[in-house]
């Protein structure tokens, strides 16, 4: 799906699952976001990483534990979970899971107001 276009996706359709391994497949990109479709065999993981973005992920289907900063989780379908940008996190899957991601880009600060008086070239 492209940025810009409008779409209906049937999340249980586009899910796949490959035996002994982790399948992922990117629905959205944008400037900002990007939206992956997961599904883990049972028994697969991700090491424990980080990620410089907020994330949002949703379990579908199946259950799973997160790590996270070392404190095991579990989650089942139906749960969602925000993590905060550089939290070390890491997930296994219980039994076959799937999941939705989206990553989101910080967003920059906003500018302070400008105050003419503070200007030296301001006469």
């Amino acid at each position: 799906m492209e940025a810009g276009a409008s779409a209906i996706v049937s999340l249980a359709d586009e899910t796949r699952f490959a035996p002994n391994g982790i399948v992922s497949r990117t629905l959205l990109r944008t400037a900002n976001t990007r939206t992956v479709l997961f599904g883990f065999a049972a028994g697969q993981e991700l090491t424990e990483h980080t990620s410089t973005q907020d994330a949002l992920i949703q379990i579908l289907t199946g259950e799973c534990e997160f790590s996270l900063a070392g404190k095991p989780r579990l989650l089942k379908a139906g749960d969602l979970l925000h993590l905060s940008p550089n939290l070390p996190h890491a997930v296994k899957a219980v039994t076959q899971f799937s999941m939705l991601l989206t990553l989101s880009k910080a967003e920059a600060p906003a500018a302070a107001p400008r105050n003419p008086n503070l200007n030296p070239t301001n006469k």
